[in-house]
């Protein structure tokens, strides 16, 4: 085993090293097959200390990007195979990640003997099989696969030099948490209103990538209320509305072929997301028609000002606190908080420029709009 000499390393190990125990452990009481393999706590130290080292290195002026897994050649499906075991450190790390930082592609590594080392590489994991992504410089999220899901995988961890932020799945069992917020957190409850696959989330994450941030407005279906809080006439309405993606959803309930449907997918949440990038706010109902984009958000008619926010990110050690509206970002954040102040049975989905995404929500219990900041969950 390699010397660890990054502190953090030894810190997040144990705490994961449980979490997979306990995640697996379920999962085979309940009877499912083909789970990963359980990574001891020294082998997590070591592949968090090699890989964040490798994070700080660049080759050829690029910094290394990539998705290192925990298994055997045996439980990966039609691996790429290495004709030799390679040595599992920074050096070979980064001379590696150029040809393997595109989506989808894990770096094989396995333990033997007390030594790590990269076999190859796959395409395809088991369930609950741990993974690390070098994000960037000195940031690495450590997460699994989801249980019977595609699409985003459940962070677990982000260490940040420093910094470690273990997400915490408890502020999912509120009574009030929206269904994307436990859907991030893996509690088996419902991305969508219709059906169990992650559109929401996937929109979430393309919104995040575009970097140009965005407001996302999920309304009722059917409903005209939530055009009493968008100035009119609207800039850029959508006539009749766009529902392509509403049609994918109706196609997945009837079993289409799912390679063909998972594209079909992916290209429509890039084209609708895409959108949310134009200034001001895009609409669409809970079953995925869009009605319009570039939306500019107004108070209610006889609805007071918001103030205050219940504000939750679900990191352990925090807490749900009530804030003011400006301490959680700015116009965006406000307007939204606004919206469902007045709109109280929608949701709205914030991206910033700076990486940082909110999802708010109306609270019954708390009789207030809730905020959770789930950047953490998305990365």
């Amino acid at each position: 085993m390699n010397q660890t000499t990054y502190q953090a390393a030894k810190t997040a190990s144990i705490v994961l090293e449980d979490h997979f125990k306990d995640l697996i452990a379920i999962a085979l009481e309940k009877g499912e097959q083909k789970i990963a393999s359980i990574p001891k706590r020294e082998t997590i130290e070591v592949i968090i200390n090699v890989a964040f080292w490798a994070s700080l290195r660049k080759e050829e002026g690029r910094a290394p990007k990539i998705s290192i897994s925990f298994l055997s050649p045996e439980e990966a499906e039609e691996p790429l195979l290495f004709g030799v075991r390679l040595p599992f450190n920074t050096n070979t790390i980064t001379k590696l990640a150029p040809g393997i930082e595109r989506a989808g592609v894990h770096l094989g590594v396995w333990e033997e003997n007390g030594s790590i080392y990269i076999w190859g590489t796959t395409l395809t994991i088991p369930d609950y099989c741990f993974v690390l992504d070098v994000s960037e410089p000195g940031l690495l999220v450590i997460k699994h696969r989801r249980l019977y899901g595609f699409g985003k995988y459940t962070n677990v961890a982000i260490l940040k030099g420093d910094e470690i932020k273990i997400i915490d799945k408890q502020f999912g069992f509120a009574k009030d948490s929206p269904s994307v917020v436990t859907a991030l957190l893996d509690l088996n409850s419902p991305c969508s209103w219709n059906n169990g696959v992650n559109v929401l989330i996937q929109l979430a994450v393309s919104m995040r990538k575009h970097q140009q941030g965005g407001i996302l407005l999920v309304v009722p279906p059917h409903s005209s209320d939530w055009r009493k809080s968008i100035v009119h006439p609207l800039s850029y309405p959508v006539y009749p509305s766009f529902g392509s993606l509403a049609r994918l959803m109706e196609d997945y309930v009837n079993d289409t072929t799912e390679i063909q449907w998972r594209v079909k997918l992916y290209n429509e949440v890039e084209n609708i997301a895409g959108l949310t990038a134009v200034d001001g706010a895009m609409v669409i109902s809970r079953d995925f028609n869009v009605y319009t984009f570039g939306a500019k958000i107004t108070r209610k008619e006889n609805s007071k000002t918001i103030d205050t926010i219940i504000y939750i990110e679900p990191i352990n050690g925090d807490e749900a606190t009530e804030k003011f509206i400006g301490e959680v970002g700015g116009t965006r954040h406000l307007s939204a908080a606004q919206f469902i102040y007045d709109q109280r049975d929608s949701l709205a989905m914030v991206a910033s420029q700076d990486g940082h995404f909110t999802v708010f929500s109306w609270s019954e219990t708390a009789q207030k709009v809730q905020a959770h900041r789930i950047d953490t969950l998305l990365i």
